[in-house]
């Protein structure tokens, strides 16, 4: 091997073993569900919703977290419970390592969450809208500021997440394209909560999960 193959190689093995530093100092702490339940707008209320994200994250390698499905829910005559209360302080990190936000503020400020950094639970790209099959629209149940709707006569929640048939639920778009406007997380109602409904404006039942330690 002459010295400038030498040299490239182990440049490249340098550049690879920093990637792996840098993903082993910041575990992950936020994905995109790779797919969805597959009932629609019923997740089993908040409670399977979590179990879901902590399932994906475990089996993706994750464990000694508390993870946590970015929704919010709805309640009569008061304001229900905010996906921005559910997930902890910050700071996440996607499956690469790379920063998503560093605390509630910039996540619902500025967030570094496009279609490059909002990867599913093993460090994949999940569809957008460019893509043959579209999968942007995320459930959140929420308005753009994370909190829950109050007051509204409507469904966003898809009946706080146990109907897979009639209501609606707020979505945002992890590839930031699409919907009237830019947001990750409250861009527009779906069209029902079936799976079938939800399939017909660009999405499959798919989460934000974070870490709420």
């Amino acid at each position: 091997m002459n010295v400038t193959k030498t040299i490239t190689v182990a440049g490249v093995l340098f550049l690879m073993s920093a990637s792996f530093a840098v993903a082993q100092d910041h575990p992950m702490g936020f994905f995109v569900t790779s797919v969805g339940v597959g009932q629609g707008g019923n997740l089993g209320g908040l409670e399977g919703a979590d179990a879901y994200c902590t399932k994906l994250a475990e089996a993706a390698g994750s464990t000694g977290r508390t993870w946590r499905a970015y929704l919010s829910t709805q309640a009569d005559g008061k304001r229900g419970i905010s996906a921005r209360t559910r997930i902890g302080p910050g700071p996440w990190y996607n499956a690469m390592g790379e920063l998503i936000a560093s605390d509630l503020d910039q996540l619902h400020l500025n967030p570094n969450i496009v279609l490059r950094t909002a990867l599913d639970e093993s460090g994949n790209r999940v569809k957008g809208r460019y893509d043959e099959r579209n999968e942007h629209d995320i459930l959140t149940g929420s308005m753009a500021d994370g909190t829950a709707y109050f007051p509204s006569k409507d469904d966003h929640t898809c009946s706080n997440w146990t109907s897979s048939g009639e209501g609606s639920a707020q979505v945002g778009h992890h590839d930031r394209h699409g919907g009237g406007n830019t947001s990750w997380n409250s861009a527009h109602g779906s069209r029902g909560c079936s799976q079938a409904n939800l399939a017909s404006t660009g999405g499959a039942g798919l989460l934000y999960c974070f870490a709420a330690d």
